[in-house]
């Protein structure tokens, strides 16, 4: 009987091991991996948008350190997709707008850690804002291999204000252009294929996921401040805007938050 006894006991443990590590398997599934939203780097903090160079390099600094592994923003979305694994502590990197200072700034630093960027740009600022970088800098960028690019509509419009001063034709002739365009424009340009889209102003609804779907957009990019996690609208992913503040500690709770 004390036989049976401890083969049962010794059956239920194994039981009991065998759900524990389907439920840690399934936890460490199910974590998220978080879209880092850079805009402009510099020296000082000009405005809320800037994160000095010195804090973003400490960023790459902490992710080499601690293991993480930066993936191209591409991967993510296949993965979503074709429900690929990813590498364990996974974390994406992207800046919005084509700002000089990820050529000037950004540019030496991704070289250095060897880490891949995507760059959303809207291309109506290219070579035309003062603030903005030139179609010769986005393309030496690309020919490093480790930026790619992608849409950020073709002027940046506030899709809402747009809504209220037009009617219902001129909105969805708008709407068309900001994505069609800028879609055509980084294709000619660069040759390669763009069909990832960062909502300007992180605004969208039902109707704008629509139209970025029918104008070729396999996902797209909202400003909401979490992880991306299976199951999520391809139409719009989070990501983590970053101000300065984001440092040290409160950069490393930022990764661990799921």
């Amino acid at each position: 009987m004390r036989v049976k006894r401890w083969i049962v006991l010794i059956s239920v443990v194994f039981m009991l091991v065998i759900v524990c590590d389907a439920a840690a398997s399934t936890d460490k599934s199910s974590t998220g991996v978080p879209i880092l939203l850079y805009h402009r780097l510099g020296p000082t903090v000009a405005d809320s948008m800037t994160i000095t160079t010195p804090v973003f390099e400490s960023h790459l600094k902490y992710l080499k350190e601690k293991g993480y592994t930066v993936i191209p923003l591409r991967q993510l979305v296949d993965s979503l997709k074709n429900k690929k694994p990813l590498p364990a502590h996974s974390v994406v990197i992207v800046a919005d707008d084509g700002h000089k200072s990820v050529y000037t700034d950004m540019l030496p630093l991704v070289k250095k850690y060897q880490v891949p960027v995507t760059l959303f740009i809207y291309p109506s600022a290219i070579s035309n804002a003062s603030y903005a970088m030139t179609w010769n800098q986005l393309k030496e960028v690309k020919d490093t291999g480790l930026f790619d690019l992608q849409s950020h509509t073709y002027w940046h419009p506030n899709f809402k204000r747009e809504k209220k001063k037009l009617d219902q034709k001129e909105y969805e002739k708008l709407v068309d252009a900001q994505l069609k365009k800028a879609k055509d424009k980084l294709e000619k340009e660069f040759g390669t294929k763009v069909d990832l889209l960062a909502w300007p102003f992180g605004i969208y609804d039902d109707y704008l996921m629509g139209k970025a779907s029918e104008a070729g957009y396999v996902a797209a990019f909202s400003i909401e401040r979490r992880p991306v996690r299976s199951g999520d609208n391809m139409m719009s992913l989070p990501r983590f805007l970053l101000e300065n503040v984001n440092q040290g500690k409160s950069f490393e709770r930022l990764l661990n938050e799921n």
